[in-house]
Parts: C-alpha cells; structure tokens; sequence
C-alpha cells in the first residue's frame, strides 16, 4: 500500500468511482488516501459515502489535499475545468483519463514543466481486473512511473502503446466489455430458452469469459489454438463455430471498431 499518497479525482462520474472502487479493493490506497471533486455536490456526497472517497467542494482542494491528480473529466470539458487550476496542477503528478486527449493536446493545456501522462482506463478495474491503456510520450520521471505503476497494477494491466495508436487500443479494451456484456446477454437468453433459470445463465456465460480470458493470458497460446482444442470433429462447438461464422460474428467486431473510430 502506498500509505502516504493521496489520490484526488476531479469528476467523479462512471470512471472516476470504476478507478477509487478498484485503488481501495486492492489496497493501493487506504481509505481517506482518496478525495474527488464534481458539479453535482449531492451526488458527489453520495457517491464518495458509497466507496470511502473524501468529497471536497471544488477543485482547488482536491489539489491541494492530493499527490496524484486524476482528470476524469468528459473531453469537452476538459479545458474549461483546467484553465483556473493550471498553475496550482505544477507541482502535482497529473493523470489524463480524457478519451482523445494525448500528451501534445493536454501539453497546450497546462503550465509549462508540468508531470502528466495520458491514459484510458476501463470500468473492470472497479473489481481488480481492469486495463489502463498508457500514451508512451509522457513527462514522468522514472520514480513518478514507478509510483503509478505501483498504485495501479494490482487493479489494472498497464499496456504502453504509441500516440498513434492510443485511441484503438483505448477503443478496444474501453468499449470492449461493452460488446462483452452484450454477448453475455445474448447467451443467457439462449439458455434461457432452452430451460435454465437466467441467474444461473448469467453466471455460466460471466464465469465461462472471465475463465477463458485468463486461460489465453495465462497460457500465451493463439485464441485461435484455444478455440480449436475446443472443437471436436463432427462436435457441438464446431457447429456452434460455423453458425457464427455464417452470421458474420468476427466481422461484427471488427465492424464495431470501424464504427467508433470513423473510419
């Protein structure tokens, strides 16, 4: 546990909880080492007494209670929200969790010298099991990255990726449980059609794909080596495996990706 770090949030919307919810699981932080800021002052008061965050009333103590600042803050609000704190954010290690936000814009943002590093985190770090996509241009020392690398990665895997290629690897693991949850939906309902109660298929098809994401971590095989032990000559699976295929299943995902990132 980093025992005397604080952690201050400036929005605390889906994201900003997602983030303190998994920092406290896993004991990075201990409760009172995070505060958060938001419009909604009642609905801050509410949302901090849910999950042990300090609730401050503007920004400006948010930054001064805090080591380490979390912009959590919707893009478009992003620059109005940092122009009246830009001098105090100086002496702060600062952390971007602003979709479409890299180094060079959020460097035209702030006071020059400042510490910052541009991510996007995904809501599973809520239990311990996130991913947090990191920009590789950033303006941390070694010891500040280490102090980010020890904070998050007992609730998150930290991928460093080029600039160029922030906003798909963003896209993929920060809406990918989306289209995760959605396949989960889809197989309850077909095992509720065929008789099981859906709180069981819920939780056969949301354990089937935690399992099967840690066995291809776990074990670095080929998803597609995976899939294919998994498919006996003239077995289920493979039928299984080509209706999906007739349906354009793979397709679909890539599709998906195509939608969100306009091209």
């Amino acid at each position: 546990m980093q025992e005397h770090t604080v952690i201050g949030l400036i929005g605390f919307g889906n994201m900003g909880q997602a983030m303190a919810q998994g920092l406290l699981k896993s004991g990075s932080v201990g409760k009172g080492q995070i505060c958060a800021c938001a419009r909604d002052q009642e609905k801050l008061d509410r949302n901090c007494a849910a999950v042990g965050v300090r609730p401050m009333r503007n920004a400006s103590q948010v930054i001064a209670a805090s080591d380490v600042v979390i912009l959590a803050v919707k893009p478009y609000q992003l620059e109005d929200v940092l122009a009246p704190i830009r001098e105090q954010l100086k002496e702060k290690l600062i952390l971007s969790v602003a979709a479409g936000m890299p180094f060079a814009s959020l460097e035209s943002m702030l006071a020059p010298g400042c510490a910052h590093l541009s991510m996007i985190p995904n809501t599973p770090i809520s239990t311990g099991n996130g991913v947090i996509v990191c920009e590789q241009t950033h303006s941390l020392s070694e010891e500040q990255l280490q102090l980010i690398n020890d904070l998050f990665s007992p609730c998150a895997q930290l991928v460093f990726v080029h600039t160029d290629q922030l906003s798909v690897a963003g896209t993929l693991s920060g809406c990918g449980p989306a289209f995760v949850f959605l396949m989960i939906e889809a197989l309850a309902d077909a095992g509720v059609k065929y008789g099981l109660e859906r709180a069981k298929a819920y939780a056969l098809a949301s354990a089937m794909v935690k399992g099967s994401g840690a066995l291809q971590m776990e074990s670095a095989q080929h998803p597609g080596a995976l899939k294919d032990a998994v498919c006996s000559p003239k077995g289920t699976t493979i039928r299984g495996i080509c209706a999906l295929e007739e349906s354009g299943f793979r397709a679909a995902l890539i599709r998906a990706i195509d939608a969100i990132e306009g091209r």
